[in-house]
């Protein structure tokens, strides 16, 4: 399918028109932000076939996977937004000083304006409408781009946002132009959803009309399993964590650090699971994802000659298919080790103590590389305690992986290179 894209001329007259709704006060009373997400909530429940049918097109998403990562993780946002949104909207009473009685104090959360989503390819639906329901509940009026790299599911969401008909939701499709364009225009708030490298280029942009941002990234992020865990359980959870999407997750766990007593019972629950979970040959599974596109197969592709290959490796550049893949032998210099991942290839480290994996993961974070999440799998509680608390990261899973972003009191984020604010829920809202 052929890229659509916007004319340049036409990106700033949407982003003005987004703002004349904005200044005329359609968004903010709380009737058109609930009426505004209900629409949106029926129109991607009616169109959930297009839509997994989209997604199987741009990149081979099983139809239960994407359903469950695409379309119920957005209804279901949707869902919670709809059941707080006017609690949320209600000023906050705070105290007031004595010398200030018989006055009072509150905390009156208004939107901010025009806010631009930006976001990437490989969670095409949940990343692009989960931050623009965000920006609907807070009032705003909303520009949106989805990744050039999925023309199917980009078309789609397009189509589903303008069959809102509303003036205060524009649309930008398109690449490196279009993106730049809709950069220079003066927006209130932007949420970028990506890589490090755009990220600063994002920024800069936004440094020019001095618009805050919201920068949700990657990184290589950790799974560190402890002597003490059960190491069977640790590797069903750890592969389906990576494994999802092949790979292609920015919480996906990135390596794994484990406890040399447990090393190869871990690489064989590993075997285990991939087999349960693909079968003999994933290439045959109707439940394992594609690579996008051809790039990103050989820069993933080159990384499998690090180390040693226990499991899988595997590859067919025609059908863009990276079998579930795990390294051992690894060391901190190996290429693997030199970027995000991002795809179905997990190396596994083995270390001497638990004190050892923190330092593993804090040296990478001294080098600006703190990861956007962190698993720790212990069947003791002060396994778990020490490695949180000696370690930094977007957000942490005790004896699982990814499950902490599906709750949606707790705010999704990074720290440092793996990004700055958070979303989800309330803390989207604000």
């Amino acid at each position: 399918m052929d890229l659509v894209t916007t004319p340049l001329a036409d990106i700033a007259p949407r982003v003005n028109a987004a703002r004349a709704a904005y200044d005329r006060g359609v968004t903010k009373p709380l009737a058109w932000r609930v009426a505004t997400l209900k629409r949106m909530r029926d129109l991607l429940v009616e169109r959930e076939d297009r839509f997994l049918d989209a997604l199987a097109a741009d990149f081979g998403k099983p139809r239960a996977e994407a359903w469950l990562t695409e379309i119920g993780f957005t209804v279901s946002d949707i869902d919670h937004t709809l059941a707080n949104l006017s609690s949320w909207m209600q000023p906050e009473k705070v105290p007031t000083p004595l010398a200030f009685k018989p006055g009072t104090s509150e905390i009156v959360h208004e939107p901010v304006g025009v806010v631009s989503v930006i976001s990437p390819w490989n969670y095409p639906v949940q990343l692009l409408l989960v931050p623009v329901v965000a920006a609907i509940a807070a009032g705003n009026a909303v520009v949106a781009k989805p990744s050039e790299l999925v023309p199917h599911s980009a078309a789609e969401l397009v189509d589903l946002l303008e069959a809102l008909h509303e003036p205060a939701v524009a649309t930008v499709q398109g690449g490196v132009a279009e993106t730049t364009e809709l950069l220079a225009q003066r927006v209130d708030h932007i949420i970028y959803t990506g890589n490090s490298r755009v990220a600063r280029i994002v920024m800069r942009a936004a440094a020019e009309h001095l618009t805050p941002v919201t920068l949700e990234l990657g990184g290589k992020s950790p799974a560190i399993v402890s002597r003490h865990a059960d190491v069977a359980l640790a590797a069903r959870r750890i592969a389906w964590g990576k494994f999802v999407n092949a790979g292609q997750t920015c919480i996906a766990p990135d390596y794994v650090l484990v406890e040399r007593q447990v090393h190869d019972a871990l690489v064989d629950g590993l075997a285990a699971a991939i087999t349960q979970f693909y079968g003999s040959d994933p290439r045959t599974s109707p439940d394992f994802t594609r690579i996008v596109n051809a790039p990103h197969f050989h820069r993933i592709e080159k990384l499998i000659h690090s180390g040693t290959v226990a499991i899988g490796g595997t590859t067919d550049a025609d059908e863009r298919y990276i079998a579930p893949t795990v390294l051992t032998g690894i060391t901190r210099d190996d290429p693997v080790m030199g970027e995000e991942i991002f795809g179905p290839v997990l190396p596994v480290i083995a270390v001497d103590s638990l004190d050892e994996a923190i330092r593993f993961v804090n040296d990478g974070a001294a080098r600006g590389d703190k990861p956007l999440a962190l698993y720790t799998f212990s069947g003791r509680d002060a396994d778990n305690e020490a490695v949180i608390a000696g370690t930094t990261s977007g957000g942490v899973c005790v004896n699982g992986t990814l499950m902490h972003i599906s709750n949606p009191h707790l705010p999704f984020g990074g720290v440092g290179e793996s990004g700055m604010g958070a979303y989800h829920g309330r803390h989207g809202f604000e």
